[in-house]
């Protein structure tokens, strides 16, 4: 791996020992298929910049960091331009945590990097079920004429594990053509989470899962910082309230990705992904002692 690795500060509480670990941060500032807004490669550094601003207890899992051996690895070093070398790296360093035995919990950059990861994942576990939670259904056959997008990115995670293993929450924004694709092949849910995902529970219960969290699930009020804000979304509770139950299901992997720091000079988007990262830590790392 060496020489595709960049670190530029770390989560607050990771430790210093990878084999001790039983999570892994990375970063993926991947930032090529975006369409709206550019900016995503700056998600994964300054969500950990701002992570040094919130407290390491979480009072709703009444745990803290300290108890969590979890490791930050960095970012990974991506060549402008180079999608296909760029997820290539994604997947390879994904698979290596994973072949670990591992958890991957992987900070986008745009969404397209959630693509090795389920490929990575997948290879380990071939009954793999994948929660997305996101404002877009991301669900085109292509865009502008590319296969491998943003916009398409949950039409070739639904390739890797099957059509009816997708399941997505938040959804309010798409194309006809793609929300027929969803109402026929996958499992939508407009707008909600919790609600639905209670009901599907007995699909997911017993069954690997792979979470992607895209931030522009949430209402723009909260996190305004994103290339494509879409507004009518949920809000912080619900999606805190949607990793708790989460956590109650075998994850073995995880994203968060789509924050863009430019749009927000409040900082509250990268703080809210912070925050949903810390809690993403307590509820799937090995608890410690």
């Amino acid at each position: 791996m060496q020489g595709i690795w960049e670190k530029n500060g770390g989560f607050m509480g990771a430790i210093a020992d990878y084999h001790r670990a039983s999570l892994v941060l990375l970063g993926a500032p991947m930032d090529l298929t975006v369409s709206f807004r550019p900016g995503t490669r700056f998600g994964p550094a300054h969500i950990r910049q701002v992570s040094v601003g919130l407290e390491e207890y979480s009072p709703a899992l009444e745990r803290e960091l300290s108890q969590c051996a979890f490791y930050d690895a960095g970012d990974l070093v991506l060549p402008p331009g180079g999608v296909k070398v760029s997820l290539s790296r994604v997947g390879s360093a994904v698979a290596g945590i994973v072949d670990d035995g591992k958890f991957p919990l992987l900070l986008g950059g745009e969404h397209l990097v959630t693509l090795p990861a389920v490929e990575a994942v997948a290879r380990v576990h071939p009954d793999l079920v994948v929660v997305q939670l996101d404002a877009h259904a991301d669900l085109r056959d292509e865009y502008l004429g590319e296969r491998l997008s943003h916009a398409t990115v949950m039409r070739r995670v639904a390739g890797v594990v099957g059509e009816g293993n997708l399941f997505q929450f938040g959804i309010r924004s798409g194309t006809r053509e793609e929300f027929a694709y969803a109402r026929a092949c996958t499992h939508l849910f407009l707008e909600e989470i919790c609600a639905p995902l209670q009901k599907v529970w007995g699909q997911l219960e017993g069954r690997p899962v792979y979470l992607t969290l895209d931030i522009d699930v949430l209402d723009p009020a909260y996190a305004p910082g994103t290339g494509a804000p879409e507004p009518g979304g949920c809000t912080p509770r619900e999606v805190f309230q949607a990793l708790y139950l989460l956590s109650r299901l075998q994850v073995v992997g995880m994203d968060l990705v789509e924050v863009s720091p430019v749009y927000d000079p409040t900082e509250r988007t990268s703080l809210l992904a912070a925050r949903i990262v810390r809690e993403a830590i307590l509820c799937f790392a090995n608890r410690g002692h």
